[in-house]
């Protein structure tokens, strides 16, 4: 019977039907403290895809790692073909300062493929792209809004490229869309060795929220159970007819200087010229209406409660056809 293939990290082997945690040595903290990435590989006896599962790769945004730290405990990564590489928290600085980037401020999703040599950074790039890249058929790349921006829980494509794109279908979040491909980002790393990954955007930084990782967890379960990984899903945590593709988007920004109060709700329908929020100075001297310029729906919304003039309010798009937006939560 054909069984399928060992993974090798850091020259140590996840037989078939083995699962164990494999460690990436990065560096050293300035007290001599050594730093390394933690992997989790469950491979099964029965030949199957390897799948990659990353969060963390900014480390204040927590909803993907803690995605990730659930599927673990409820043992959903034990798959009965094929292979999950595990990476519940890819930047390990960035996390244990609470901040997206590294402590030279550089961030490693614009550090890809890396250099041996480089900034703290580029050899995280680096050392992971050497290690995982080369075994994965396909990725799941977990990330949050930066700062206080809310992402309504979305799954983004590469532009012009079809197995991504049907990753996305598979997965089946609230909402989808193509994106073009960032340079130095783990996604151009994986595109340029045609490996296909999407790129899962729920919640804000430094904030659990529950819908976002249910959310989450729910597509993880949906790419495995197509790709025969698993048997079945259970619990059925979203029951979801189809995604919601956006076309156009538009970033609305503050028209002017002072505190922000939001009046619609992230994941909502909107019509054009609606009110969706006032910025208002704080002496209540002057204040300006946010409207909507088209009909649509918002999928991202600035928490920042005090706006500077032409800072990110509101991320709206037009959506291709009539999906379920909003599951209850």
């Amino acid at each position: 019977m054909e069984t399928n293939k060992t993974i090798t990290i850091e020259g140590e082997n996840v037989k078939p039907g083995e699962s164990k945690l494999l460690n990436i040595s990065i560096d050293r903290l300035p007290t001599g403290t050594l730093i390394d990435i933690p992997v989790y590989v469950f491979n099964s006896k029965k030949p199957g895809p390897t799948l990659l599962i990353q969060a963390g790769l900014h480390g204040d945004e927590i909803n993907g790692i803690e995605i990730v730290r659930r599927m673990m405990t409820e043992k959903r990564f034990n798959v009965t073909s094929g292979a999950v590489i595990a990476v519940p928290i890819l930047n390990i600085f960035g996390f244990i300062h609470y901040s997206r980037d590294v402590p030279d401020g550089k961030d490693v999703n614009r550090s890809f493929p890396g250099s041996k040599t480089g900034s703290m950074a580029g050899r995280i790039a680096y050392h992971y792209t050497s290690a995982i890249l080369s075994q994965v058929d396909f990725g799941i790349d977990l990330h949050t809004g930066g700062g206080q921006r809310h992402n309504f829980p979305q799954i983004r494509y590469t532009d012009n490229d079809e197995r991504s794109e049907q990753l996305a279908k598979v997965f089946n979040a609230p909402i989808s869309f193509s994106s073009k491909l960032i340079k130095g980002s783990f996604r151009n790393a994986a595109h340029q060795l045609k490996i296909p990954t999407v790129v899962f955007e729920a919640g804000e930084s430094m904030r659990f929220d529950d819908y976002s990782i249910i959310e989450g967890m729910q597509g993880v379960l949906n790419v495995m159970k197509h790709f025969g990984m698993i048997e079945t899903i259970e619990p059925k945590y979203i029951e979801r007819n189809k995604t919601v593709h956006l076309d156009d988007r538009k970033w609305l920004r503050a028209p002017t200087a002072g505190m922000f109060i939001p009046k619609t709700e992230n994941g909502s329908k909107i019509k054009k010229g609606q009110i969706l929020g006032i910025v208002s100075g704080p002496y209540a001297k002057r204040s300006k209406i946010v409207k909507a310029p088209m009909d649509g729906l918002v999928f991202c919304i600035n928490h920042q409660a005090v706006v500077n003039r032409g800072d990110a309010l509101f991320h709206i798009g037009v959506p291709t056809n009539e999906g379920v937006i909003q599951a209850d939560r």
